[in-house]
């Protein structure tokens, strides 16, 4: 069943932009962003000739959903603003778009960087991105977008400035057959997860496969430890200087994954491991768990990859800390590359396409790519993986996520967080002297 309700085909005036500065200054052609709107103090733009939409080279997945969409569910909003397709390469997603931008002609929808988009970004504070929430509002289809997606984006950008086609959940998979064999349930307690890890080593298994080469693996692991025991603006607080990584709640994270790790609940070698091999730990029925996102669902779904079967692989979120300010239920979350409106030719015609994506993306991606979007799934996908739909159910009941534990940092400090945490894990580097050098490169690139 495709859901094609009624829309309105004129958006009132008023559509919440960002504030002004930098790149609306050098962007030629008619300022459709701005002049005589609402209180609000913009207005909807000017359709163009086609829907124009910049993806990255590397998403072929988005450009053949959105494909279909036009042969089918979005065929009438095809035939009124038809949709045309531009590439580039996502590494010189910044530099093109920055060009593109100063030269009036953005795209309707397109590709941008994170810090771009954000509300001090060039884009942001330009007025050259459109405020998806109120812009949905209007269309009357923001119930499309699910809550713990919008949570995401707007964490992750400030602002509600991005169309989640790509939506993960982070956790920890589990094989089921090991945790029936040792008698455990899934672990509710960060204590509860380091007795499971003990009794998985003692029985002969890797406790927790991670991939320590990749460096992110394990500090996502010190993130979720904070997260949990500060609260979900904990990496926030940091950024706006109201608590720094030296203080005794944030350093007691960096504690946890060392002593994690000299414990040996990531197994021998843990530091050179890949992440393919620490996947293939969990599938060959090696390891007992492995924290990873829902990007994994590809490998776990594919019998030639998983040896103890999809059925018995389980998924669940990182515990509490005894005594913590968050909660089990904020799950960490990422929706891929920003995809971005063009507020100047946000017309009738255009706003039609976007509520129609809205409408059928969910449905779409996941019965025809086995993709998870962050947008509600309306009537039948068919016959998809057991623990797919899992995944698709947890998310759409969920309404607040956290973000990862680098995800606020400058470039700087986020490079520096992966390539001192083999240092803290290996015990070469203590708790204290990691969290240090991490808010000193804070303070110096802040």
């Amino acid at each position: 069943m495709n859901i094609r309700r009624r829309r309105r085909t004129m958006i009132a005036a008023g559509i919440l932009l960002v504030t002004a500065v930098p790149l609306s200054a050098c962007a030629g052609g008619t300022d459709a962003g701005s002049g005589s709107g609402s209180e609000s103090g913009g207005s909807i733009g000017t359709d163009g000739e086609v829907f124009e939409v910049l993806s990255a080279n590397e998403n072929q997945v988005l450009r053949d959903q959105l494909d279909a969409l036009a042969a089918d569910q979005c065929e009438a909003e095809n035939e009124a603003l038809p949709l045309e397709h531009r590439t580039i390469a996502q590494a010189d997603t910044v530099q093109q778009v920055t060009l593109l931008a100063s030269q009036d002609a953005l795209p309707s929808h397109f590709i941008a960087g994170t810090a771009q988009v954000r509300p001090d970004g060039d884009l942001g504070a330009g007025e050259l991105v459109l405020d998806y929430e109120e812009a949905f509002t209007e269309a009357g289809v923001w119930d499309q977008v699910l809550p713990a997606a919008a949570s995401t984006v707007k964490n992750v950008y400030g602002q509600m400035v991005s169309m989640p086609y790509q939506y993960n959940l982070e956790g920890v998979w589990y094989n089921k057959e090991i945790f029936a064999e040792l008698g455990v349930e899934e672990p509710q307690t960060f204590d509860e997860l380091v007795d499971v890890a003990t009794a998985a080593a003692d029985a002969g298994y890797v406790p927790i496969a991670q991939a320590g080469a990749d460096g992110w693996p394990l500090t996502r692991l010190m993130g979720l430890h904070i997260f949990r025991n500060v609260g979900p603006d904990a990496m926030a607080q940091v950024r706006d200087g109201e608590a720094k990584l030296t203080d005794p709640e944030y350093v007691a994270g960096a504690q946890a994954l060392q002593d994690l790790a000299l414990s040996g609940a990531f197994g021998d070698g843990f530091i050179s491991r890949s992440g393919d091999q620490a996947t293939a730990a969990l599938l060959s029925g090696e390891a007992a768990m492995q924290y990873n996102g829902t990007w994994a669902l590809g490998a776990i779904n594919d019998p030639a990859q998983n040896q103890v079967g999809a059925e018995n692989i389980g998924f669940m979120p990182f515990p509490t800390v005894d005594g913590g300010a968050g909660s089990i239920d904020q799950y960490p979350a990422n929706a891929g590359a920003a995809m971005a409106i063009n507020p100047k030719t946000y017309g009738a015609a255009t706003a039609d396409w976007f509520a129609c994506i809205a409408e059928n993306y969910g449905q779409q991606a996941l019965s025809d790519a086995g993709v998870l979007s962050g947008f509600q799934v309306n009537g039948d996908v068919g016959d998809i993986p057991a623990t797919t739909a899992d995944i698709q159910e947890r998310m759409a009941s969920i309404s607040e996520t956290v973000l990862w534990f680098e995800a606020l940092f400058d470039s700087q400090t986020n490079s520096l967080a992966s390539s001192n945490v083999s240092l803290l894990t290996n015990g070469d580097m203590s708790a204290e002297e990691y969290m240090s050098q991490l808010q000193a490169s804070i303070d110096a690139n802040g």
